[in-house]
């Protein structure tokens, strides 16, 4: 089970209008099961997305990229599980092609504005006579207020859904942000093994739009890791429609740094979502490091601690082994760190300083707090004023049965 969190009911998840939601039962990989995903998006619409920096990226993402880049109007996104249509070659980029012109053909619009995406098993080709023929149940089935039934159609591994809404007050006009990802496992920043998608029904032109998908992306989905591995089909798409009246054309305008928080902060509940719900997790960890140079050697350290299988086990166990916690701010790659000056918080207990163990730390304070369903490990560097923070969990004996058993 996911480490305090649940799936919002359908009606906690607001509509946004230009944007429509259908799902169907394709059987990509297994019966019974919604596994098909179709949203339309309104003309005037505007898309944008950050993609995997894996190198050996799957087809659907290549495709995505190009349309992006085509600059033609997005009008469509599709969406299958249980097949990656990852290493797949040629005949993998043929598939998504055919499954663009397909959701062309259904909705009447070009092949250039459909994005592809595909999450599942790599290596496995993907059935696209099935995709092509769950399109039409998609379309019968498209709704402006079903993200509740796609944010379930789009899960892998994951045991729950994850979504999330917000609403705000600008100038007597209201804006809706609603999103929705999925991800449990293979996941690591840069991105992860996870989909993730955002809209909103304010106005916002397609510079400001590019800028604010990467920047929301460095503050919520690259801030996670579970396993530390990089997956080749992670994609975070943005969609602003329009359709509320409320115009942004600039950072300056009126309102835009309370609507540009509001879809930061559904990134962020998305992105921790995956987290609180990585496989096998029982804890939700934030590594909080201050006291930085800068935020990427804070993010450095960050990452170290929250990769470690050593530190990830202790969590899992209740152990307060603190050595693993320091060893890995050793090995962060921070050449010319002053040991001395570091001090490590369990939440609200300072258990090393001054290059060891605290001296007021007693055993027992770190065991209650290790106990937690949720910690913070805070480390202070003692270099400077910077920041950052890594979501993760812990490392269970249920991690490994669930990526043994993947393909079963």
């Amino acid at each position: 089970m996911p480490v305090n969190y649940q799936t919002p009911a359908p009606d906690q998840l607001f509509p946004v209008a230009g944007v429509r939601l259908g799902v169907a039962e394709a059987e990509i990989r297994k019966k019974n099961r919604r596994d098909l995903t179709l949203i339309a998006l309104d003309p005037g619409c505007t898309v944008a997305g950050v993609f995997t920096q894996n190198r050996f990226c799957a087809a659907p993402v290549q495709l995505c990229r190009q349309h992006l880049e085509a600059g033609v109007g997005i009008r469509a996104l599709v969406i299958n599980t249980g097949i990656a249509n990852a290493g797949t070659g040629e005949p993998g980029r043929q598939a998504a092609q055919a499954t663009c012109e397909a959701v062309g053909a259904t909705l009447g619009v070009a092949p250039q504005q459909v994005l592809p995406f595909s999450t599942g098993v790599i290596l496995e080709p993907l059935p696209v006579e099935r995709l092509i023929a769950g399109l039409p149940a998609c379309a019968t089935d498209l709704e402006a207020d079903h993200w509740h039934a796609a944010a379930h159609a789009i899960m892998t591994t994951d045991t729950v859904a994850k979504a999330a809404s917000r609403r705000v007050s600008i100038g007597g006009k209201t804006v809706i942000v609603t999103g929705m990802s999925k991800g449990a496992g293979m996941i690591k920043p840069n991105m992860a093994t996870m989909l993730g998608f955002v809209a909103t029904d304010a106005g916002i032109p397609q510079p400001l739009l590019d800028k604010l998908v990467k920047e929301a992306a460095d503050l919520s989905f690259n801030c996670i890791t579970v396993d530390g591995d990089t997956s080749t089909n992670d994609s975070f798409v943005m969609i602003a429609s329009g359709r509320s009246g409320a115009e942004f054309s600039s950072e300056d305008a009126t309102g835009w740094a309370e609507v540009r928080a509001a879809i930061i902060a559904v990134a962020v509940e998305l992105a921790q979502a995956i987290v609180r719900d990585g496989e096998g997790a029982t804890k939700f960890i934030t590594v909080a490091v201050e006291g930085g140079k800068d935020a990427e050697e804070c993010r450095k350290v960050g990452y170290a601690v929250a990769h470690s299988p050593l530190t990830k086990t202790a969590f899992f166990a209740s152990d307060p082994n603190l050595g693993r916690i320091l060893a890995a701010v050793g090995y962060a790659g921070i050449a010319d760190l002053d040991v001395d000056g570091v001090r490590v918080w369990l939440d609200d207990v300072l258990v090393a300083e001054k290059g060891g163990r605290a001296a007021s730390y007693r055993e027992e304070d770190g065991a209650r707090v290790m106990k937690q369903a949720e910690i913070t490990v805070r480390i202070h560097l003692g270099r400077g004023e910077a920041a950052a923070r890594v979501y993760t969990c812990d490392l269970s004996y249920d991690y490994v049965k669930i990526n043994a058993d993947y393909r079963s």
